[in-house]
């Protein structure tokens, strides 16, 4: 009698897109996480930088919103980028009780180097694809995910 591959997954399963999209994203995950690690950052400081960068200066409650990271998080690793330098925290002349974050030239060159580490991330997860089909994906992926941000938001 044969025996099962034990790291065979039920058809039924393996058909589901839900299934293959959380599996994939948990792998996606895990390169970018150890792509930015190779270069002492992490998503977080990645998804900060990106956001200054393109909206400009920001309240911390705002950059929260943009960036999709809890309030919380967003203090932890802005206070990661101000130690290094990236970023600047100033009271808010309108509002003194908040603060106004802004990108540093430092801040954006080390934006630069995340990018440059993510494009090799993402040639590493979609190697399977051509650059039509990874196109597709993007625009498929990015179709679902805005029909249900905008019916749950």
């Amino acid at each position: 009698m044969d025996t099962p591959d034990p790291d065979a997954v039920p058809a039924r399963l393996a058909a589901l897109p839900s299934w293959l999209i959380t599996q994939t994203a948990l792998r996606a995950g895990r390169l970018v996480s150890d792509g930015l690690a190779a270069v002492d950052a992490r998503g977080y400081h990645f998804r900060l930088l990106a956001t200054l960068d393109e909206f400009g200066p920001a309240s911390q409650a705002t950059l929260g919103r943009r960036s999709g990271i809890h309030v919380s998080d967003v203090v932890a690793a802005l206070n990661e980028l101000a130690e290094r330098d990236l970023v600047d925290r100033a009271p808010d002349p309108a509002d003194r009780r908040r603060n106004v974050v802004t990108v540093t030239p430092a801040g954006r060159r080390q934006l630069r180097r995340l990018e440059k580490q993510l494009t090799a991330v993402q040639d590493e997860l979609l190697a399977p694809l051509s650059p039509t089909e990874r196109a597709q994906l993007t625009g498929l992926l990015s179709r679902v995910l805005t029909h249900h941000t905008r019916r749950s938001g």
